[in-house]
């Protein structure tokens, strides 16, 4: 990770990294956690790493060796400590077809330019790119690479030879069952039954039992099965280490070869960085909450998954990736350091030298029925119902059917042509309609108003008779330029011939200054003001769409008044200005809801805690309401760590009535750009006077401080370093601040129950556009803040 000195400022000396983390020398044997974790990882490891082998068609030694490589190197040089990589089953169909295509040795070259591949994509930091893939298109090519295993390994545990096609498969299965072999499918079957019923022993001894990986259990029950009843089934052969087969230069047209290790690449890339996101977010919520487990460096992760894959594929081994399975096990049994990754990766070592004999005992057919077990869970009925929610199983579908049907790399690039197609009619479908209501008419526009939808809007709009009173209800976050000019031509003319247009949102409220608060006759975008200054436009007051003057929506002279009539507000006095035109448009809009708050008491979702600078509008960035938010703003968003409050104790009081009597389901700490406390803390030097100010900012010390160790990685903005040293004080705050919310006892004791998150966000005044910080309660990875679309941004803080 490239990092940024800070810029050196006045009355400052400039700020080193230490060399070294606090605490004295490294620890040099293994934690206990890690030994014992380790254990577990290795004993789901072996026998998966020979299954996915057989599964492959590769020598079963090739899985020994990706496994093993996998723990120590990628183990070693990779940015997820808690990941443990090896041969993944969702490689399975890629390798088995580039074997059957080039052979063995061509193969483990393969693998090698692969890695090679991942290491320049790691130089070129390109790593959180993959996670803008489409959940649905990864969910789907793991579902049909599922489907491919599933259906081949069926084959082998029936007791027959899988063929070389996934529909050749399907329509050779009659005849497989015709004339399946009892003695591998009761070794299947024992499998299979141990591998589903295991983890659902019930009482304690069952909770014992449990303890026991499930993948092992199973393997070691047929294999005894097989040995005491001396069953006559194709067993594992490991051959002598000394007739391994290495790589051998591929021989085969260039572009399939190309294509081979595109393949690679992107797949063991995509999962390796996806099972490295979902492993910080297992790491947040184990009790310990993952103290001292640093987050996942993706770009660090790709190099380390590279490098593997160049080992790997050298020493004649299959292609290595980040494994859920093996991560997950990882994470539940404890470890605290890659010591777990890669001691699991000295006992394959161990195991594939000194316990050969034991392993010629393992049936095939065992190894057949765990890995065409994993291939069937991989089509996740939890994935289906997410992509359901989110309207995307289209997507799902498509993906599947073409991994399953056409290939690999095609149905992933069909995946995405069909996500770039719905995310394209989503964005161009806008439901235009208009109707006629006791002599009022009613144009109601659903979706985003973009200029493919102009052509449908101005004929609808010429549709409304001259003259006529009109409301535009607008359903959508987004219009675009060429949208805006139509309705707003409409609306001049419309207006200039004696009509009213009002402008409403998807609830019928109005919108406030929308053009039917202007009297007829007023002067129209077209014609130039009294001063023959810039046309004015009838959209000049407050909404989305509209710039703000001076935090002022820009003001229209009102209609002559009676002097008796004229409200008692003093020229030139803002204050009681602003306080009039609340009363006379807003109050009216929000006097029922305020009036039921008033009587029910306030219940907010969240806790909202940001700066008290005036730039900031909680209520507007977030999209909230009245109620909605308990805000807290003071300068710096500081938490004070409790017992360092000096005699001010109103934020610690605001923690605790909100967290302990309103019951928020949320805390969200916001900081923002051009910071002047953030400013403060940078340029205060040893012998400042000691003012209000200055005593207030220590609080932010430990920021400076956590932007000066080499321990924390330095905070992103959308994956790119910060503009100065001013922004990554504002972006480390943040994450910061949070770490002191938990230090408090009522947080605490919330999130250990799960009734309670933290959230951190950013918002860049200049650019008007918020960011929250990655990862599930505030654990994301390389303290990025990711820009959210507004729909997200709002269904946040709602």
């Amino acid at each position: 990770m490239t990092l940024c000195t800070p810029a050196r400022t006045p009355n400052r000396p400039r700020v080193q990294r230490p060399h070294s983390p606090p605490g004295g020398a490294r620890r040099l044997l293994p934690a206990g956690a890690d030994v014992s974790a380790s254990l577990a990882v290795f004993l789901i490891a072996l026998p998966l790493s020979l299954g996915i082998a057989l599964a492959t068609g590769a020598p079963l030694q090739a899985g020994l060796v990706a496994a093993a490589v996998g723990g120590l190197v990628a183990g070693r040089l990779g940015g997820s400590p808690l990941q443990v990589s090896g041969p993944a089953a969702g490689l399975t169909v890629v390798t088995a077809e580039l074997i059957q295509r080039y052979g063995w040795r061509a193969t483990c070259a393969i693998t090698v330019l692969a890695g090679l591949a991942q290491l320049a994509l790691a130089a070129l930091r390109v790593a959180r790119s993959a996670l803008a893939v489409s959940p649905a298109i990864v969910h789907g090519m793991l579902a049909g690479i599922g489907v491919t295993i599933a259906l081949a390994q069926l084959h082998i545990v029936l007791g027959g030879t899988p063929q070389s096609s996934v529909t050749a498969n399907a329509l050779g299965l009659p005849a497989q069952l015709a004339h399946a072999r009892p003695a591998a499918l009761a070794i299947s079957a024992l499998t299979v039954a141990v591998l589903l019923g295991w983890p659902r022993l019930p009482g304690r001894v069952g909770r014992l039992a449990r303890k026991a990986p499930a993948a092992l259990v199973a393997v070691g029950g047929a294999t005894l099965l097989a040995v005491a009843t001396g069953l006559t089934v194709p067993r594992v052969d490991l051959p002598s280490w000394s007739s391994h087969a290495l790589p051998g230069l591929p021989d085969g047209p260039v572009l399939g070869i190309a294509a081979g290790v595109l393949t690679i690449t992107l797949v063991t890339s995509v999962q390796s960085l996806l099972s490295a996101v979902a492993v910080d977010k297992l790491v947040a919520a184990r009790p310990d909450r993952g103290h001292g487990v640093p987050r996942s460096r993706l770009d660090r992760e790709l190099a380390g998954q590279g490098a593997a894959n160049v080992v790997s594929g050298a020493l004649g081994g299959l292609p290595v990736a980040g494994v859920a399975v093996r991560s997950v096990a990882n994470v539940s049994a404890g470890a605290v350091s890659r010591a777990s990754t890669m001691l699991h990766g000295l006992w394959i070592v161990l195991a594939a030298l000194l316990l050969v004999p034991v392993l010629d005992l393992i049936p095939l057919a065992a190894l057949a029925a765990l890995v065409m077990v994993v291939g069937i869970q991989m089509v996740s009925i939890t994935h289906i119902r997410t992509v359901t929610r989110h309207r995307e199983v289209v997507v799902y579908a498509v993906t599947l059917t073409g991994v399953v049907l056409v290939g690999l790399l095609e149905g992933v690039a069909l995946g995405i042509a069909v996500a770039v197609a719905v995310a394209m009619h989503r964005l161009a479908r806008t439901r235009i309609t208009r109707e006629e209501l006791g002599g009022r008419h009613l144009l109601r526009v659903r979706g985003q108003l973009t200029f493919l939808a102009v052509p449908r809007l101005s004929r609808a709009l010429h549709q409304i008779p001259t003259g006529s009173e009109v409301t535009v209800e607008l359903d959508g976050s987004f219009m675009d330029h060429a949208a805006y000019e139509t309705l707003n031509d409409w609306t001049s003319g419309h207006l200039a011939h004696g009509g009213s247009v009002e402008l409403s949102g998807p609830t019928g409220g109005r919108i406030t200054g929308s053009p039917a608060d202007r009297a007829p006759g007023a002067e129209s975008d077209t014609n130039p003001g009294p001063s023959g200054d810039a046309p004015r436009s009838p959209h000049a007051c407050c909404r989305p769409w509209t710039p703000w003057h001076n935090h002022q929506c820009a003001e229209r002279p009102a209609p002559p008044v009676a002097p008796a009539q004229q409200p008692p507000v003093r020229t030139g006095h803002q204050l009681a200005h602003g306080i009039g035109k609340f009363q006379r448009n807003t109050a009216p809009l929000v006097r029922d809801e305020l009036a039921r708050l008033a009587r029910e008491g306030q219940n907010p979702s969240q806790l909202f805690l940001t700066c008290a600078d005036s730039r900031l509008v909680t209520s507007m960035i977030t999209s909230s309401g009245p109620g909605d938010l308990f805000t807290v703003r003071n300068v710096g968003n500081l938490v004070p760590l409790p017992g360092e409050e000096s005699g001010d104790d109103s934020v610690a009081a605001a923690i605790e009535y909100a967290v302990d009597v309103l019951r928020v389901q949320s805390i969200t700490v916001c900081g923002h750009s051009g910071c002047g406390a953030m400013q403060a803390l940078l340029g205060a030097g040893p012998d400042d006077r000691a003012t209000p100010l200055r005593r207030w900012l220590r609080h932010g010390r430990p920021s400076l401080e956590r932007m000066a160790n080499r321990r924390h990685a330095w905070a992103r903005i959308s994956g790119r370093l910060p503009a100065d040293a001013v922004e990554q004080l504002c972006l480390t705050n943040v994450v910061q601040q949070l770490e002191h919310l938990r230090a408090y006892e009522s947080v605490a004791r919330r999130l250990a129950d799960g009734s309670l998150t933290l959230h951190g966000m950013y918002f860049h005044v200049g650019e008007a556009q918020a960011y929250l910080l990655s990862g599930d309660e505030v654990r994301g990875y390389d303290d990025v803040f990711d820009s959210v679309p507004p729909a997200i941004l709002a269904a946040r803080a709602s």
